[in-house]
């Protein structure tokens, strides 16, 4: 059994394609096994919703009269600072950007009540923004302070572009020290006290698509609320991590770098958020659409939460440290389940992203499909596999003279 994609588009078109979440995918297969539902499905959609750093938009500002040099000025929304060393009109906004005033940890644990993912969810929502800046003035650009309030409609452009989306897996965070840590896995009591992970499981896009097989460059997918494009592998792509015999990798692995227009996203699904004591991030929702080329892409997209693991890292010394200790392997069920077994001891659990909306958004895109309001796209180029060799890379500190 084999289609291809453009199979797969003209039943779109035709209103005749096949359309099942990754969750519903799982009792198809175990009622009518891989063969024949490989033949019958033609697309399973997948969603994640959780924090994401390493993202981010950038923003056309337009000219001014009389005309500004943003370029090695100093650009400001709502406080918060962007990067404008790419031109006159350009800025780039990161969502873990916070105010210059922000007393961050010095007050510990910081609460980091807004940064630049809540400026991205106050553009989406339709408030005003606050750009000022400041820039040194030349003979084609003489301006050299600008503030004035903002909306996304005002802007020629505004894309979102992710840098590092949808982790492949990642750890479970603990704490074996006897003192509440802050982190970007959130607060992790003392002594075994909770475990906080961070995937979809089951339903997370590069799970059901372990090899990356049929996900690549130019692939079109659900980003925050609208629609976006693969636009590369993210950083940290890390295709040779340790996998089971079903492909899944059991530590940190491959990571996407997406690109959208911002305004046709939603709030709903990029909302700022606040990490105790550690920093400001943004939410991001992600649906991943996997064609069913063949049974083997079908036999992927079964997997279930107890045939997926993740590592138990000790994040007071283990991980700030960078040591390769890990305190064992848990599967998602366990995770799911409010409890896992650490050292001989109950710990409780706990999600930091949020399964439910990963439904909505994998159930919304499969309603986009099934009413030919998506179509599907040809990659232009593969996601380094495993065959590639790459791995990620700590950095190797040169001591400097």
């Amino acid at each position: 059994m084999a289609k291809t994609i453009a199979e797969i588009n003209q039943k779109i078109k035709e209103g005749q394609a096949v359309v099942v979440t990754a969750e519903e995918i799982i009792d198809i297969v175990k009622k009518k096994g891989v063969k024949e539902t490989a033949r019958e499905v033609d697309v399973v959609t997948t969603g994640t919703f959780g924090p994401m750093c390493s993202s981010g938009a950038y923003f056309n500002i337009g000219h001014t009269q009389p005309r500004v040099k943003l370029g090695g000025g100093r650009v400001y929304l709502n406080d918060i600072p962007v990067y404008a060393g790419f031109a006159a009109l350009d800025i780039f906004l990161g969502a873990t950007a916070i105010a210059d005033d922000d007393p961050r940890n010095k007050l510990y644990p910081g609460e980091f009540n807004y940064g630049g993912g809540h400026v991205i969810e106050d553009l989406l929502a339709g408030k005003d923004v606050r750009l000022t800046a400041t820039a040194y003035g030349t003979d084609c650009y003489p301006r050299k302070r600008l503030e004035t309030l903002i909306k996304l409609g005002d802007l020629n452009e505004a894309v979102l572009f992710n840098i590092r989306n949808a982790y492949q897996n990642y750890n479970v965070a603990v704490n074996l020290s006897d003192r509440t840590i802050y982190t970007y896995m959130g607060v992790i009591k003392p002594g075994l006290g909770n475990a906080n992970y961070c995937s979809a499981g089951q339903l997370s896009p590069l799970l059901n698509d372990p090899y990356y097989k049929t996900v690549g460059i130019g692939t079109k997918i659900f980003l925050g609320g609208g629609i976006g494009y693969v636009a590369w592998q993210g950083t940290q792509h890390n295709p040779t991590a340790p996998r089971r015999e079903n492909g899944v990798p059991t530590r940190p692995a491959g990571t996407l770098s997406v690109i959208g227009d911002l305004k046709q996203m939603k709030p709903e699904w990029l909302r700022g958020t606040s990490m105790l004591g550690y920093g400001t991030t943004i939410t991001v929702g992600i649906g991943l659409p996997i064609p069913i080329l063949s049974e083997e892409i079908l036999s992927y997209t079964a997997v279930n939460d107890a045939e997926i693991f993740a590592p138990v890292v000790d994040y007071s010394e283990a991980y700030p440290q960078r040591k390769a200790d890990i305190l064992g392997e848990v599967s998602y069920s366990q995770l799911k389940s409010g409890s896992i077994s650490v050292n001989n001891q109950s710990v409780p659990t706990s999600g930091l992203s949020s399964y439910s909306k990963a439904l909505v958004i994998a159930n919304q895109l499969k309603d986009w499909i099934q009413s030919g309001e998506f179509l599907l796209t040809e990659p232009v180029a593969a996601i380094p596999g495993v065959e590639s060799g790459i791995s990620f890379k700590p950095l190797a500190e040169r001591k400097i003279e």
